[in-house]
């Protein structure tokens, strides 16, 4: 199960795409397709069969992000939050060897691409939620249990980070 919370910045990239998939990707691929079919025999046509194939993949991206964008919640951020970890945060851990860790916690749908993001469904994530600078947070995964200590809570509110 995924929580249906996105930044403001994570909402505008989807719809980005979204925008971009339709309005450009789309038709652009469509024209290949009719391009590489006024050619003839379709069956031995690597153009037609590959941009068929990109134009389903387009179209079923375009539905899924229809259908996430009237799901998604925009959780924005609030002065109330400072000093804590919640959704939006950038998180700053380290553990007692000494390995550092930076992070934003956001939501499912804002973590691909990104090495510095966790799903707030994340096990990492969950732990941290309303802990504060200094505080000890143990992490129970499969392979054991860790404990962290935050050392740095931010909020970027008008940034697109």
């Amino acid at each position: 199960m995924r929580t249906d919370l996105i930044t403001r910045a994570g909402l505008k990239k989807l719809r980005d795409e979204l925008d971009n998939l339709w309005r450009v990707e789309r038709p652009a691929t469509t024209k290949k397709v009719a391009w590489a079919a006024s050619l003839g025999d379709r069956s031995e046509n690597a153009d037609y069969q590959y941009n068929k194939k990109r134009l389903r993949e387009i179209d079923r991206r375009v539905r899924y992000l229809r259908k996430r964008l009237e799901a998604l919640k925009i959780v924005d951020y609030s002065t109330s939050q400072e000093g804590k970890v919640y959704f939006g945060a950038w998180v700053e851990v380290i553990n007692e060897q000494g390995e550092k860790k930076k992070f934003r916690v956001a939501g499912y749908d804002e973590i691909f691409g990104r090495t510095d993001y966790i799903s707030i469904d994340s096990p990492m994530a969950r732990a941290l939620l309303g802990s504060e600078v200094d505080d000890e947070v143990t992490l129970k995964i499969d392979s054991g249990c860790y404990t962290w200590t935050v050392c740095n809570i931010h909020y970027y509110p008008d940034s697109n980070y």
